[in-house]
């Protein structure tokens, strides 16, 4: 969806930091900065990320450079992140919008998720609890909700968002 987005309104990306594998398409410092468990924790330690979180047994933050970059090119600076995630930056940028990209069901979730074929099925369920908790908690902390059902409507209601 952010791809679509890309298409219709420039806006920096912050490219997150992973402890878990790249998968075969995934290019490093592209899709994530993947590293090991132990520099990752340096960089918490360190204050170099805005936010962070484990998901499915990895960690996964943003860097504060990154960041940084995105916002001296762009007005706009996108995270892609987790309720967790959302939680600290709202705490650290108060002024930020925050908005959920929330699939059309619960049961499309488990599909899409099915459907990529790099998640086994105990990662597969372990990400749906996650999910199941995080959707309840979304809308009480999320300005906007957007339901990506289909790519160009969610990508539509993200522009008018961002427009304001």
């Amino acid at each position: 969806m952010l791809a679509a987005l890309a298409e219709e309104l420039q806006f920096g990306f912050s490219v997150s930091a992973t402890t878990r594998d790249p998968r075969p398409s995934e290019i490093d410092g592209v899709h994530y900065h993947f590293v090991t468990r132990d520099r990752f924790l340096e960089m918490v330690d360190g204050g170099e990320l805005v936010e962070w979180a484990e998901y499915g047994g990895n960690l996964y933050g943003t860097p504060i450079e990154s960041v940084r970059d995105a916002r001296a090119n762009s007005e706009v600076v996108v995270l892609d992140i987790e309720l967790e995630g959302a939680k600290q930056v709202k705490a650290i940028f108060p002024d930020a919008l925050l908005v959920w990209i929330a699939p059309p069901s619960f049961g499309e979730l488990e599909r899409r998720l099915r459907a990529r074929g790099d998640t086994d099925d105990r990662a597969v369920a372990s990400r749906l609890d996650r999910a199941r908790r995080d959707m309840a908690l979304a809308p009480s902390l999320f300005h906007h909700v957007v339901v990506n059902d289909r790519v160009a409507d969610a990508v539509a209601d993200l522009r008018a968002i961002i427009a304001g």
